[in-house]
């Protein structure tokens, strides 16, 4: 019996010794090597990342502003036009005592021209014009000119955004250009030629 356990005694430390040798052999071979004097390591080139990894580019959005001029021609604010990938975002901003309180239209019109301070009619009509087609509101429109009415403040000041998808930037920056109108009243979206919306007290060229 004791010769038995002797014998079960030294096979299991052989078999501690050979499993310690195999950790050790294992440890030397994944430790790398360490380079000699002089010689450069290069560092491992990271793997290339595959097409259609979910990542997309943002396109370039194109871009447009203006001064508004006044009945008197003076500056009083500006409009400022991003087009997206379904439509054109619109941003007007108007100084203090610049407008009478209340609604009032604007529309994009066909030729980028302000000239005729006060009258303004060198803008000519709205992109697009569609004879009885005027109107957001209009079965037999829109004209791609329309827009929303803008509210103008106690102050005179009003601060506007409204969207279209009734027009391109490629439609307002062609070669003569186009031009922001607002009217002393408010469009009814639905009257012709104007929706009813009067004179043009502020223009601005847009490019």
């Amino acid at each position: 019996m004791s010769r038995f356990l002797a014998l079960s005694a030294a096979t299991a430390s052989i078999a501690v010794a050979f499993a310690c040798s195999q950790q050790t052999s294992n440890a030397q071979e994944e430790a790398p090597t360490p380079p000699e004097s002089g010689e450069t390591v290069q560092a491992e080139t990271p793997p290339e990342m595959p097409e259609g990894d979910g990542q997309q580019s943002i396109p370039s959005m194109m871009r447009a502003t203006g001064e508004l001029l006044g009945d008197d021609g003076n500056a009083i604010g500006d409009i400022n036009l991003v087009e997206g990938p379904n439509g054109v975002l619109i941003e007007v901003t108007i100084e203090d005592g610049s407008l009478t309180e209340g609604w009032h239209a604007i529309h994009l019109h066909q030729t980028g021209d302000c000239s005729d301070t006060g009258e303004y009619k060198a803008s000519g009509g709205h992109i697009g014009k569609i004879e009885g087609g005027h109107g957001l509101l209009n079965t037999e429109g829109p004209e791609p000119g329309d827009l929303t009415n803008l509210y103008v403040a106690s102050d005179g000041s009003a601060h506007y955004e409204t969207f279209t998808n009734y027009v391109s930037m490629s439609d307002i920056l062609d070669d003569d250009g186009s031009a922001a109108i607002i009217h002393e009243g408010r469009d009814d979206h639905m009257s012709q030629p104007i929706g009813g919306a009067g004179g043009r007290v502020a223009c601005a060229v847009i490019e």
